[in-house]
């Protein structure tokens, strides 16, 4: 069964790797093309993510690294890589191809400048997430223990993303930001986040926030990390992670559950969803417990139905 996973972290690790890393089949990545073709995924979106040691002088240009190992490595080296631009270029991947769309992750390398942002657009990025989980200028993430919202500028950008059709991802954000944007939000929606009601984990949503997200139309995309699965725990099984698809389902979101793997950006691994090559045990305990119908909105379908070009403005 074909998968969207909306979250890895592949560029990092090629970026970081200097060349060394090879996008088609280094074991390193657990992404790579070979895996990402073993576990049926059809399109995977490629995360943005500047370290935070990385001076803010310097972060902008990093993310333009990022980028360049993109267009290079993974388009440049594997023509039955297909780049996704816009929403609409979703429906224009082919059998044999897998489309690859880009994200970021914390706009922590524009600074203040929304140029920066726009620049990033037009090389096609279609998500972005205000922060990563410290501040930065346009919100608290998760882990900044003053727990504030959007700053002026924040909700510039998020103005921003509604004018251009980009979904504002709320997976990273602290709880009074996460409201703040639902608030003004036209796309908003998590790329990677699990139930906080099973796992009491800053990085989780709660039962209001799931809820608020569903009856706003965005999806959340739930992430095999373990430690957001069980708290403080390194491992995880399969019915583990299923447990907070079940949670979101009975919030009256089954329509609106997707996944994010979270790849090549976590260092524990549920059992039996060690790299994108294992994404089919997945579908296949899924289909002990939902219809093939729903099974399929959870790996494809769901999104493409809430996609920002189909989506109703609510």
């Amino acid at each position: 069964m074909e998968i969207i996973d909306f979250h890895c972290d592949a560029l990092l690790k090629l970026y970081e790797g200097k060349g060394k890393l090879k996008f088609a089949n280094s074991p390193e990545l657990e992404t790579n093309k070979e895996r990402l073709k073993k576990g049926q995924v059809k399109v995977q979106c490629f995360a943005i993510f500047i370290e935070p040691e990385i001076p803010s002088d310097q972060k902008f240009q990093a993310a333009l690294g990022q980028v360049d190992y993109f267009y290079k490595e993974v388009l440049g080296k594997n023509p039955e890589i297909k780049h996704i631009r816009s929403w609409e270029e979703f429906n224009g991947v082919q059998d044999g191809e897998i489309g690859a769309m880009l994200t970021l992750e914390g706009v922590d390398a524009i600074g203040n400048d929304l140029s920066k942002l726009h620049i990033l657009h037009q090389l096609g990025v279609l998500s972005v997430g205000l922060t990563w989980n410290t501040a930065n200028l346009a919100a608290d993430g998760a882990g900044e223990p003053r727990g504030g919202g959007l700053t002026l500028f924040g909700k510039e950008v998020v103005h921003f993303h509604n004018q251009h059709q980009i979904l504002t991802d709320v997976s990273h954000l602290s709880e009074m930001a996460f409201w703040d944007v639902l608030d003004i939000a036209d796309y908003p929606f998590a790329s990677h986040s699990n139930s906080k009601e099973l796992c009491d984990h800053p990085r989780n949503l709660t039962d209001e926030q799931a809820s608020a997200m569903f009856e706003k139309g965005g999806t959340i995309h739930v992430v095999y990390n373990p430690p957001f699965i069980n708290q403080e725990q390194t491992t995880a099984s399969i019915s583990d992670l299923i447990k907070h698809i079940d949670r979101f389902c009975a919030l009256g979101g089954v329509r609106q559950i997707g996944l994010g793997s979270d790849f090549d950006g976590i260092a524990n691994f549920v059992t039996g969803l060690e790299n994108a090559s294992k994404s089919q045990n997945l579908i296949n305990e899924l289909l002990k417990h939902y219809t093939e119908d729903q099974v399929r909105g959870f790996a494809f379908d769901n999104f493409m139905n809430h996609r920002p070009n189909v989506r109703k403005v609510k």
